[in-house]
Order: structure tokens, then C-alpha cells, then sequence
């Protein structure tokens, strides 16, 4: 299968080694800075690096594509047209990156007839799969039933059995392919009042998720998204943290929730969710994204970085008292690319999410609870900023370079026009 070859790969490999040898005056002046400041805080700059190494983002293959809104899709040149050419691009986040080793997989628009071919070539290009999504919001070619007025909670116990069938359908293909979780986000709800029974509606939701709870694979974690509004604009069923957690619960120790940062109300404090819910021993991980308004899956940081450092800083809290020397929960992106090239779009979230746990590692915890325990806000606010602001853009350039990256991933993706070498690539292959 010409799919399968890697020679592009290795090309690019061999151009990222010989990047790394450029050094630059200014990346070790950087380099300098930040482990001077660290040092200055009184931490270990070689454990902060060890840390940094040891995350590990999934990367979502639908963001490979371009994305689009309720009006219209603008495709891109040398966009990929199967899973195995999201999978190539993927590669080359992680490549440049060193910190994308893994694809969280939607079925079934990344069904392939040969996934034991999948998994193997992933496998040549430094890639294994994550959580697998399952996507009963919208109907399939050849389905019978429609999910038009519900899935997992229509009041059709017909089209709630397919609903299941096609978890467990999901689970069976994630096996093939070394996926070790399921994620179940609903689209189900109403947009009219006396539409569907809010009630009923929860229980159906029950009653479908001890089903496929049932059929969980040994080792694996069934993750519950919730979101409060669309598709549906007047009820969700499973509309926020408290109606997953009160599913979770139900169905035992497998089931966590899952975190979408833009799955939220304006205003609402995403940071203090994530903290009851580790609190609670419930959070198994997140979609990371951003927004404006709401679901906006805008590229992480871009928005509201400020509140992703503090997102980060709860999970590395967490991370301490568990006595955890890595992120322990699942850290997936969730984005969609309507105007930016989804490679770049996807480097420049993988930098600011290394940034922000960067930063949240440096948080003088002492310090903080000292001024939380004597009530003083404007000490805790500066310690938290002190964190926010410091300069560790060459740290970060260093972790890369260790892991084979890049020091610049964008800069170095523009500088040898990848995009338009790929394009020209997939026209003589297609």
C-alpha cells in the first residue's frame, strides 16, 4: 500500500537534527534565564525539565480536517482524506513537538477495514491511540434508526438498543486498535419545552450506560462528557459535571468524567469544576480547547491562558498530593480548524498547554497556602502571578529539543514549507 510509507518521516527527521545544531544565542540566553529564575525560586530546574517530559497530550484525528461552522466549510490544500493521512499529520505535531505520542480516534468516521494495519503504521511514525470517541449525534449511511430525536435516551427502546450496539461496536474497534478508553458525549435533549421528559430522559441515560458498562473491556475507563446546550438549545440531558458525576457514581469505579473547557457557560469557573471533581475522584481527564462564547474549540490559550495555567495548577496540586511525578489523567485536545492550518493550530496548543503546566509546576505552594490560611487575597493573587509570568519560553525550547522537537515547532514548519510539500506529496499519491 503506498500509504505506508515513511520515507517523508524520515526526511523530516533528518531536517529536525540538523535544526538542532543551529543552537542560537538567543534560544541559550532564554535557556539561561529560565533556569536562573527557577534556581532563584529555590526548585530544581533539571526536576522541573524531568517533569515536563513526562507529558504526554492525545491528539483528536477529526482536527486534522478542516472544520466548519453551521454555514459553511472552507477546505484547505493537502487536507488528509482517510485516517491514515490524519495520522500522518499527526506525526508531525509529535514529531515537532515531543509531546503528542498519542491519537484519540472518532468512530465511526475513522472506521478502516484493516486496523491492525492502522495501529502498525501509527506504530512506524511514533504514534499509539488514546481514548476512542463514539459519535451518536448524527446518523449514519445505511442506519435504520435515526437518532433524530434521541440516542442512548430516546424514548424508542429500539433506537436506545442500536444506540448501545454502536458503543459496544466502538469499544470492539478500539481494541483492534490498542485504544485503552471510551468517551460518550450525548447530543441528546430537545429544543422546546414538553419536547422530551427531563426525568425519563436521565434514566434512559442510566439504563443505556450500565449497558455498555456492562461490556467495558478489563483496563479500561469510560469517560462521560457533558456539555450544557447544542445540539439541542433548550435541554441537554447530560447538561454539566453534576449530572455526569451523579452517572459516574452510579456505574462504579471505571467511570470518570470528562472535562471539555469549552463545554461550559460563560462565566462559569472551570478551574473550581476541576477541582471538586478531583476532590471527588472523579475527573479522568479533559478536552482542551478554548472559547469566547461557548463551544467555540478554538486553539488552548488562545482566549483565556490565564485560565488554563489555573486549570493546570489545580491538576499539578492534585498531582502533589498524590505524590504523582506526571500528569495522572488523560490529557486529549479537542479543536476544530475553520481558518487556521490544523498542523500549526495544534503546535501552537501543544506549546501552550507545555507552558502552562510549566508555569503551574513553579507555583511557590508555601507561599500560597500561607496567604490562603492568613486570608490575604492580594499575597495568593501575586504568588499565582508570579507563576503565570514567568519567563520559561527556553525551558520549554529545551524539553523539545531533548525529545528531538523543534525549538520552534511553528517556526520550523513555515521555514521548510511543510504544507505546500505535503500538498504537492498527496496530489501524486491521490
Amino acid at each position: 500500500m503506498q500509504v505506508m510509507r515513511v520515507d517523508w518521516y524520515l526526511e523530516l527527521k533528518g531536517a529536525l537534527e540538523k535544526e538542532a545544531v543551529r543552537s542560537g544565542a538567543e534560544f541559550i540566553r532564554q535557556y539561561k534565564l529560565a533556569r536562573g529564575h527557577i534556581k532563584s525560586l529555590g526548585m530544581s530546574a533539571d526536576e522541573i525539565e524531568k517533569q515536563l517530559a513526562s507529558l504526554k497530550l492525545a491528539l483528536p484525528s477529526w482536527a486534522f480536517g478542516a472544520g466548519g461552522t453551521r454555514f459553511f466549510r472552507f477546505p484547505f490544500p493537502g487536507e488528509p482524506s482517510d485516517i491514515f493521512e490524519k495520522i500522518q499529520d499527526a506525526s508531525v505535531v509529535n514529531l515537532l513537538t515531543g509531546m503528542a505520542p498519542r491519537v484519540a480516534l472518532h468512530y465511526p468516521w475513522d472506521l478502516t477495514s484493516d486496523p491492525a494495519s492502522l495501529r502498525k503504521y501509527a506504530g512506524k511514525l511514533g504514534l499509539g491511540f488514546d481514548a476512542i470517541n463514539v459519535n451518536t449525534f448524527q446518523d449514519h449511511p445505511e442506519q435504520e434508526l435515526s437518532y433524530k430525536f434521541g440516542s442512548l435516551c430516546s424514548s424508542d427502546p429500539l433506537v436506545r438498543k442500536h444506540a448501545v450496539e454502536l458503543v459496544l461496536e466502538t469499544m470492539d474497534y478500539g481494541k483492534k486498535t490498542g485504544s485503552k478508553d471510551v468517551i460518550v458525549w450525548l447530543g441528546d435533549g430537545s429544543n422546546y419545552p414538553g419536547q422530551m421528559h427531563f426525568r425519563k430522559s436521565f434514566d434512559h441515560y442510566l439504563e443505556s450506560l450500565h449497558k455498555i458498562y456492562k461490556h467495558l473491556p478489563s483496563g479500561w475507563t469510560l469517560f462521560l462528557e457533558y456539555k450544557p446546550f447544542e445540539p439541542s438549545f433548550y435541554y441537554t440531558v447530560n447538561f454539566d459535571w453534576g449530572c455526569a458525576y451523579a452517572a459516574a457514581c452510579s456505574l462504579g469505579k471505571k467511570a470518570m468524567v470528562l472535562v471539555d473547557l469549552g463545554h461550559h457557560l460563560p462565566g462559569a469557573n472551570v478551574e473550581a469544576i476541576v477541582a471538586r471533581l478531583l476532590q471527588l475522584d472523579k475527573l479522568g481527564g479533559f478536552h482542551f480547547n478554548d472559547s469566547k462564547y461557548g463551544d467555540d474549540d478554538l486553539t488552548a490559550g488562545s482566549i483565556s491562558p490565564y485560565r488554563l495555567f489555573l486549570i493546570m495548577n489545580e491538576i499539578v496540586d492534585a498531582q502533589i498530593e498524590r505524590k504523582a511525578n506526571k500528569p495522572f489523567l488523560s490529557l486529549m485536545i479537542d479543536q476544530s480548524h475553520n481558518i487556521k492550518d490544523p498542523i500549526e493550530d495544534l503546535l501552537q496548543t501543544c506549546e501552550e498547554l507545555a507552558a502552562a503546566y510549566c508555569k503551574a509546576l513553579l507555583v511557590d505552594r508555601e507561599a500560597l497556602c500561607k496567604a490562603q490560611k492568613h486570608g490575604d487575597p492580594v499575597a495568593a493573587e501575586r504568588v499565582l502571578k508570579a507563576a503565570f509570568y514567568a519567563p520559561v519560553s527556553g525551558l520549554l525550547s529545551k524539553v523539545r529539543l531533548d525529545k528531538g522537537g523543534a525549538r520552534d515547532p511553528v517556526g520550523f514548519y513555515r521555514k521548510i514549507k511543510y504544507r505546500e510539500k505535503l500538498t504537492d506529496r498527496r496530489k501524486k499519491e491521490g
